[in-house]
């Protein structure tokens, strides 16, 4: 028996609330396909969940519980690439073009009508299920350079897990040297709304357009991944939890000025973004980190989009400011000290120790001068003021 008689046949899921329909369906592919049957979009939904065989799906559009367009539109917005990939063939009325229309904005790949001829069904099968089986041996190529290089070949950012990497050591690196590492999320608001509206490979534009506005905007030391086609990450060592919000709100409200024409419409994209600091949000690793701002995102979505959220809730440009303004600056120290008014700065002395600690404990590492650190530490502490990273440039 040779290797290619041993091999499963490729399964199709073929929904349709017509028992008819899908007899007749299933008599014109028996032998060549395997199949399973579902009444309703809502069951076929659960069963492209469970049922990771399944290869194509042959879709009626009007059904109970979850018609044709939501099972597409769901499939197309999957988080599973496996299901998001998925080849999506719709039954429908010979002249209905409306149908048709709505269906390939949302991600049809062929249309077929209900007494269609089995030579005619089978070839277009094959012809999708081959590329649909094309695409899965280059997504798993693609993954297997992903591990080899640290850009991702069809984003051009860097791959997740080199993002996981570079941040252990950035967080390792400000662990030592009491700084900080920061991070925040950012998602395109209603992205599932575009695809149903302009279609998926419009929503991946968007995906693109955000993609290279951060890939311009970030400092060369931060690093910028995507995790999903409607989220990214940013990581952005050295920056403090002043920073990163500073950053996020300018990245909010530059988008929100961003407008995408396609044919006659115009679209506008607006962004929420989730922020997170090692060292107030006492992190301990970077997935915990990024975790954070995830949530932090999510509670900004809930509130209706289009914002920053931090530890304290939504950041404003009032709040930006106030963190910006906790940041001491020596040389303002240093000068105000020189003019004779050192008695003046009590109240920054726990602050200003904060910002040197790093420098005091490397002269100390260096000369042994009997720098009391413990006593300054605990000065510090004492003061309830925490460690500030550098202010993101």
């Amino acid at each position: 028996m040779s290797e290619q008689e041993n091999q499963p046949l490729p399964k199709v899921l073929i929904v349709d609330d017509s028992r008819m329909v899908r007899a007749s369906i299933v008599k014109l592919i028996r032998g060549r396909f395997e199949f399973r049957e579902e009444a309703d979009g809502e069951a076929g939904w659960q069963a492209l969940l469970v049922d990771p065989s399944i290869q194509l799906v042959l879709s009626d559009i009007g059904m109970p519980q979850l018609d044709g367009y939501g099972l597409l539109q769901r499939i197309r917005s999957s988080k599973l690439s496996r299901i998001q990939e998925l080849p999506v063939i719709v039954i429908s009325g010979e002249e209905d073009d409306a149908v048709r229309e709505r269906a390939r904005q949302l991600g049809a790949n062929d249309f077929i009508t209900k007494g269609i001829g089995a030579t005619e069904l089978l070839a277009r099968l094959d012809s999708l299920t081959r590329l649909a089986q094309t695409r899965r041996e280059l997504e798993e190529s693609r993954a297997a350079l992903a591990k080899q290089s640290p850009v991702d070949p069809v984003s051009g950012l860097v791959t997740e897990s080199y993002m996981n990497w570079r941040g252990e050591q950035e967080l390792a690196l400000a662990r030592r040297h009491q700084a900080d590492l920061s991070a925040m999320l950012v998602e395109i608001d209603r992205y599932d709304q575009l695809i149903t509206t302009y279609g998926a490979h419009v929503a991946q534009l968007v995906g693109r357009k955000l993609s290279g506005i951060l890939s311009t905007r970030v400092r060369k030391e931060d690093t910028v991944t995507q995790i999903a086609p409607s989220q990214f990450v940013v990581l952005s060592p050295s920056t403090d939890l002043g920073g990163i919000c500073a950053f996020a709100l300018r990245m909010q409200q530059a988008m929100e000025k961003l407008v995408m024409t396609y044919r006659e419409d115009r679209i506008r994209i607006n962004v929420t973004i989730g922020v997170a600091s090692s060292s107030v949000d006492e992190a301990q690793s970077v997935s915990e980190l990024i975790g954070m701002a995830v949530k932090r995102a999510q509670a900004g979505r809930q509130a209706g989009g289009n914002r920053v959220v931090g530890d304290q809730g939504e950041v404003t440009q009032q709040s930006v400011d106030q963190l910006l303004r906790q940041v001491v600056s020596i040389d303002q120290l240093l000068g105000q000290i020189r003019a004779g008014e050192g008695a003046e700065l009590d109240a920054q002395l726990p602050a200003a120790v904060a910002a040197l600690m790093p420098l005091l404990q490397l002269i100390e590492s260096r000369l042994g001068c009997g720098i009391p650190l413990d006593r300054l530490n605990n000065y510090n502490s004492a003061s309830g003021v925490a460690a500030q990273g550098s202010q993101k440039a």
